[in-house]
């Protein structure tokens, strides 16, 4: 019995060898199939997802679109070298022009490496995958991934690392790779896609950036974004307004909870979050809205229940490193002030002084003024807000004697002629703030694309019908550019919404010098 059962027990012995090796050349197998795979994802070339669908496959007909969207627009370049970019991600058909927008402003500039921020539409996962090796290839051909700044990235924070399933169908990247490609030469990318991320791992990212960064100025940063997803335009138009004034604001954390409470909306938010903590590190507080539409306005259907989507072009440029004032950055760009501070000082003082005269006993006061400047022939316009609401405004677009009496008869205007409003009473004028645009000459201009937003005021003229838009009027409203020259046509000249696109409407710029008792 003692020999049958140890011929017993060393035949288990066998099995259970047999067994453990076959287990052990498994896993051995398993591990080696996903070092495999691992590696295929990091060596070997990311084909694209989307093309022959958000755009053409054809690099012919791809380069072709896409320099035609660049040649189209003429954007107005912010003052300094830009830092980053906030560029849609949808169909070119739908956000093309958009992002052209941001694209014409870099076009040829020596940037070495892009780091794009995409966002996560297919794969649910928390914090942040980085593509660390490798290249990703367009119809246009491939683009190597900056390998050392992407692996100084990982092994830091176990939400920042490598998930190679959050790539293998996301197009927010991909999407801006062919206007790289056509704007830029010699470069490399780091592509970065973001799951759903906390404050702090977009602030950690942002940190992680800076390091890797910081002692070059060859980088430029892209957020892949589109804005409001829903089915409502209006709606659209409201909360995309929201989502923009957060980021006209530089603010982060504003943004992040807003959208974390859905009261603004944007599919990379939570990379624009990122970028924004990443461009104030390096003292960045300049962000310019390049453009800015949606699908509904795009297609002209913008019924309710419509699928609509928002699409926005930033830029965020170079800070002011040697803290220059706002006069001193006028003169830098060429554009000295009009006025200086004793000049302003002294026309809102004629201001309230010539409606109070006028309220008082129903005459212009007599006025004498040295002031060579105040003495100029110049445009200007006077705004009376009373406790916060518009209570007039009248101005002349083109000088009409000295710069001094204009001010007196536009203020005297603006609180007595006004239509709008029934004439100012004596007793109010201790409520009301007094506002003044000085302006530059009329500049005729051939597409409203030379029209900046919040920078120049418009006139739409077409026949005998003409209005006006002060260049504050598109910060007071939030109005995108669409919607400020369909407002400027409708309501202030008299003409159809869509006038302005007509070629034998003519429309001007011009900038304006704005100051006021509060300000």
């Amino acid at each position: 019995m003692s020999g049958n059962k140890c011929k017993v027990q060393s035949a288990k012995c066998k099995v259970k060898a047999q067994n453990l090796k076959f287990l052990f050349f498994s896993l051995s197998f398993t591990l080696c199939a996903l070092c495999f795979t691992l590696a295929s994802y990091a060596d070997d070339t990311v084909g694209p997802n989307v093309a022959g669908g958000f755009y053409p496959d054809d690099p012919v007909e791809l380069k072709k679109m896409v320099d035609g969207f660049l040649q189209e627009v003429n954007p107005h370049p912010p003052e300094g070298k830009i830092f980053a970019l906030i560029s849609p991600h949808a169909g070119y058909g739908y956000s093309g022009r958009v992002a052209a927008h941001g694209y014409k402003l870099i076009k040829d500039k020596p940037y070495k490496t892009v780091i794009v921020i995409g966002t996560s539409h297919y794969l649910g996962f928390s914090g942040v995958s980085v593509y660390p090796q490798g290249k990703f290839r367009t119809p246009l051909g491939s683009i190597e991934i900056d390998r050392k700044l992407a692996q100084q990235l990982l092994g830091k924070d176990e939400e920042i690392k490598f998930d190679p399933r959050a790539f293998k169908e996301e197009h927010s990247v991909e999407v801006q790779l062919p206007f790289l490609q056509e704007s830029l030469s010699g470069f490399k990318i780091v592509p970065i896609v973001m799951g759903d991320c906390t404050l702090t791992v977009c602030r950690r990212l942002a940190s992680l950036l800076k390091e890797a960064i910081a002692a070059r100025e060859d980088v430029l940063v892209v957020a892949s974004s589109d804005l409001y997803h829903g089915y409502d335009y209006r709606e659209a138009q409201a909360v995309d307004k929201i989502t923009v004034t957060f980021l006209k604001k530089m603010d982060a954390e504003g943004l992040y909870y807003a959208i974390r409470e859905k009261k603004a909306q944007a599919c990379g938010g939570f990379g624009m979050v990122a970028t924004l903590l990443l461009a104030k590190e390096f003292g960045h507080d300049k962000l310019a809205v390049l453009d800015q539409t949606n699908s509904a306005q795009v297609t002209g259907n913008k019924e309710k229940g419509v699928w609509t989507v928002g699409y926005l072009s930033c830029a965020i440029d170079a800070p002011d490193k040697e803290g220059l004032n706002k006069q001193k950055e006028e003169e830098n760009r060429g554009e000295k002030p009009m006025l200086n501070k004793e000049e302003r000082s002294k026309l809102l003082e004629i201001a309230r002084s010539s409606i109070k005269s006028y309220l008082n006993n129903g005459e212009k006061p007599m006025l004498n003024e040295s002031s060579p400047v105040l003495n100029e022939e110049m445009g200007v316009f006077v705004t009376l807000h009373e406790k916060g609401a518009l209570r007039g405004c009248i101005g002349n677009l083109i000088g009409k004697g000295p710069l001094f009496l204009s001010v007196r008869d536009m203020a005297i205007e603006s609180a007595t002629g006004d239509p709008r409003f029934p004439a100012l009473q004596p007793a109010e004028l201790k409520d009301v703030e007094i506002e003044i645009s000085v302006l530059s000459p009329m500049k005729r201009i051939k597409s409203a694309d030379e029209i900046v937003l919040g920078r120049h005021g418009v006139l739409v003229r077409k026949g005998l019908h003409s209005g006006v838009f002060l260049p504050q009027v598109a910060d007071e409203t939030g109005w995108t550019k669409e919607e400020f020259l369909n407002n400027l046509c409708a309501h202030k000249a008299g003409l159809p919404e869509s006038a302005w696109k007509d070629p034998s409407t003519e429309l001007y710029i011009f900038t304006a010098e704005i100051f006021s008792e509060k300000k």
